[in-house]
């Protein structure tokens, strides 16, 4: 009797397995994933790569699998960083899943995360560089809150803030400028990164807000962006604090 209520439980387990990665899939159409943690207090529910997997039409987005003392540490880093946005902020901004793997590759293009306001995910690359893990977390979800409220972030009246002779490139993957160092010496900009488009630069803004990690001096370019951002964010939340 115990033999065959122990034989159950063992074809349970690898029948509900493969439920999960199917259901996951079915929900936010990536492949490869398992279950990390559901119960989150905003309600975020965390999903690891057991594989690797591609993404997109012409399956240009690839991403490896890591291995469980990366996944535990980056999880602690990620979810410690995200508690800060409530279960209201990140319904109004349609977040709702986050996809940790490593090695995240755009065309080829490594990138530090990948958010898709439709799917309500954030793909977030844990082998990105530590130096800058964390502001990049809040700079990719700003990617989210972008997407879904492109009329309050109106990108002409952003550019208006630069000086007249500042032009962004075309595409952020068109410029050369990728430090992430943040200045000492602003002069409009946090880092190199956000002069490559408009977007690019509100993350950077939006991500050294919430880290905290800036010093603003006599900077009126910058102070003028700062205040942008601030006054969008509260018209999504009134109750969001930096």
């Amino acid at each position: 009797m115990y033999i065959r209520i122990f034989k159950l439980v063992l074809i349970s387990i690898f029948l509900i397995t493969p439920a999960n990665s199917n259901s996951i899939y079915n929900l936010i159409k990536i492949p490869n994933l398992e279950i990390y943690e559901l119960k989150t207090p905003n309600k975020l529910k965390y999903f690891y790569a057991t594989k690797p997997f591609r993404l997109g039409v012409q399956k240009n987005i690839a991403c490896s699998n890591s291995d469980k003392k990366t996944y535990d540490e980056k999880y602690k880093i990620i979810s410690n960083n995200l508690k800060r946005y409530s279960k209201e902020f990140l319904r109004k901004i349609n977040l709702k899943y986050i996809v940790m793997c490593e090695n995240l590759s755009i065309s080829g293009i490594n990138t530090a995360g990948i958010p898709d306001h439709v799917m309500k995910t954030l793909i977030i690359d844990l082998k990105f560089n530590k130096k800058y893990f964390e502001r990049v977390i809040h700079h990719e979800l700003f990617h989210i809150i972008n997407d879904g409220f492109k009329d309050l972030f109106n990108e002409d009246e952003w550019k208006k803030f630069n000086e007249p002779n500042f032009e962004y490139a075309e595409c952020s993957t068109c410029s050369k400028k990728l430090g992430l160092d943040s200045y000492e010496n602003t002069n409009g900009f946090f880092t190199e990164y956000s002069m490559t488009i408009p977007s690019e630069d509100m993350a950077e803004v939006y991500s050294h807000l919430i880290t905290g990690n800036f010093k603003i001096l006599d900077d009126k370019i910058l102070n003028k962006k700062i205040q942008f951002i601030r006054d969008k964010l509260k018209e999504i939340d009134n109750t969001f604090v930096f």
